[in-house]
């Protein structure tokens, strides 16, 4: 497995464009306020009908250097067989063991793809055994990150809030071009998919449009969450109502 240096956030995708798709805006956002950020796919995309495992290598690579992130490693599961072996569980343990993420961020569990709800169900089974001690004290001490957020790829659901991303849209735009395999038809050999259809582009940015417009903003992403949200006080924008009274 390639180095990979702490993080304050760690977001995982079934394939090398999933967290583009679903959550680039917000990997730019949290890069350029100074997080640092580490990307993990699992799946070279072998089994998409183009671009080759390398291209598909190189273009997320590419991707990550537009959207700010410290770093981005595969961990060249096979595509399709996401099924949560014991060695895939302890590939992510030993990750989060290594980087110790503040937030990690991964797939909603309901998705159109089975390989985006396997994966979901994965890897919050392998954070949670990461904080264990007595599982695997070989691979590192237990860590337990204080968050799991789920972001959404294909589907749209529920969010439990949105984060603004208006000013990072055009580059979460930049960096979903960078998987030129994946969404134009250009090279020899590819056929027409999903992806490639311009509806596609369009359905991506429709949703976090829509969210957007529901909070007043350009363009959000949304993010679940399994745990009540605690909230300080009934005040949307906080202003300390003593300093009216001096």
């Amino acid at each position: 497995m390639i180095t990979a240096s702490p993080v304050d956030l760690l977001v995982f995708g079934p394939h090398p464009d999933d967290i583009e798709i679903g959550f680039g805006g917000a990997v730019a956002l949290h890069a350029a306020l100074g997080f640092h950020v580490g990307l993990c796919d699992l799946t070279r995309g072998e089994l998409g009908s183009n671009g080759t495992p390398d291209e598909r290598e190189a273009e997320a690579e590419a991707a990550r250097g537009v959207l700010g992130a410290a770093w981005r490693i595969n961990l060249h599961w096979p595509d399709g067989g996401i099924t949560g072996t014991d060695e895939q569980i302890l590939d992510v343990a030993r990750l989060i063991r290594r980087t110790r993420p503040r937030t990690v961020a991964i797939p909603y569990w309901s998705d159109r793809h089975p390989d985006h709800r396997a994966a979901s169900d994965v890897l919050a089974r392998a954070a949670f055994k990461s904080g264990l001690r007595r599982f695997a004290p070989d691979i590192g001490d237990a860590w337990r990150p204080d968050w799991i957020c789920y972001y959404l790829i294909n589907d749209s659901a529920p969010e439990s809030f949105g984060i603004d991303v208006s000013a990072h849209y055009e580059t979460k735009r930049r960096a979903l071009a960078c998987h030129h395999s994946q969404f134009t038809t250009s090279t020899d050999g590819s056929v027409a998919t999903r992806l490639t259809a311009p509806q596609f582009q369009q359905l991506i940015e429709s949703r976090d449009a829509h969210l957007g417009a529901l909070v007043g903003v350009a363009f959000a992403e949304a993010v679940i969450v399994r745990e009540p949200l605690l909230r300080p006080h009934l005040m949307k924008e906080w202003n300390d109502p003593r300093a009216d009274r001096r």
